[in-house]
Order: structure tokens, then C-alpha cells, then sequence
């Protein structure tokens, strides 16, 4: 379990927006619609029952009905699947990690002729252990769907957001989302 420092609490204090009010450069969400800048800081987990697949090629990598999504001020869904529903064959562990001041610590993992598909929390914070070892992906690096429809990849290339039709924003990781 990782431990909450002052160092981590100096990482989370930095953040100015955290879904109590949508600033006034967000966009309005419709019917059937979610604003990014609705979700909380610190994220929240929400179960989804959407049929979610991830694809490299023509081979399945994951294939569930029982995803957790990640939902964090200014950032698209990150949807997280159990390894149960992973298909692990191939996927190496790269030994290149990250940390996030409020999740924890992940482990990255290659596909052998792609590296940093996917990543998996290996040490997390005690308020997300519910996704300790699920898996999620980079819609940019390989194929993934929600409910049948394409994922298209949060700008930024580093980042893992999952966007959908649903999803408005602006979104991190677009041009200008520095500065909030």
C-alpha cells in the first residue's frame, strides 16, 4: 500500500480545479453527455458493465464487462480492466514505472513489437486498491472500443483518457491545458 507523504500531499494541493464548479471555459454538457470538469478531484470509481475490448492487430488483448473507469477533474475516463478478462500472453513487463499523486504506483507493460501499451497500479493508495492489478490501455497505441464504439486517444500522448462520444471537456492535455 503506498503511503501518503507531504511530498504527495504538495502534489495534490497543486491542483486548482476539482469538480465542485465547471469553469467557465468548459464546455456545457448535453443529454446523455459528461463534462470532465464534473468529475472530482481526487478521482472517483465508477463501475461499468459496457462491453470494453482492446485490440493489437487482429489479437485480443482484453475482452470484460466488468471495467472500473477512473473519473478525474479535466481528464476523459480511463477505463481499468481485472486480469482476469487479460490476456497476459506477450505482454511484458517493461520496468519503466509512474506514480500519480493520488492512485499510486504503476508498472508499464510492452507487447513485443509495441512498447508502453499498457500500465497496472502495483502499489496503490488505500482509497483505490479496488483497481490494484487491473489493467488499463493507451487507446493510442492500440485498439480500443466502449459499447462498440472507437476510442479515440486524450491528446498529449502521455496521457491514457479514453474518449467517447459522451465525453466533453476541453480535455488535459490539449493545446493550452497547462495553464489550469
Amino acid at each position: 500500500m503506498a503511503e501518503v507523504t507531504a511530498r504527495v500531499l504538495a502534489a495534490r494541493a497543486k491542483w486548482r480545479f476539482r469538480g465542485l464548479a465547471r469553469p467557465p471555459f468548459a464546455d456545457a454538457p448535453g443529454p446523455g453527455e459528461e463534462s470532465v470538469w464534473d468529475y472530482p478531484r481526487p478521482p472517483r470509481l465508477a463501475r461499468d458493465r459496457r462491453r470494453v475490448q482492446v485490440s493489437s492487430g487482429d489479437r485480443v488483448l482484453a475482452d470484460s464487462t466488468r471495467t472500473v473507469r477512473v473519473l478525474e477533474t479535466a481528464s476523459p475516463p480511463t477505463f481499468y480492466i481485472p486480469p482476469e478478462d487479460v490476456d497476459e500472453t506477450g505482454l511484458q513487463a517493461s520496468g519503466r514505472t509512474t506514480f500519480c499523486e493520488w492512485k499510486g504506483f504503476a508498472q508499464e507493460f510492452d507487447l513485443p513489437d509495441r512498447p508502453g501499451v499498457a500500465w497496472a497500479y502495483v502499489e496503490t493508495f488505500p482509497e483505490f486498491r479496488a483497481i490494484a492489478g487491473y489493467f488499463s490501455f493507451y487507446p493510442a497505441r492500440v485498439g480500443c472500443t466502449v459499447g462498440g464504439e472507437v476510442v479515440r486517444p486524450q491528446p498529449g500522448g502521455y496521457y491514457g483518457g479514453w474518449l467517447t462520444r459522451e465525453i466533453v471537456g476541453p480535455v488535459k492535455g490539449e493545446a493550452g491545458s497547462e495553464s489550469w
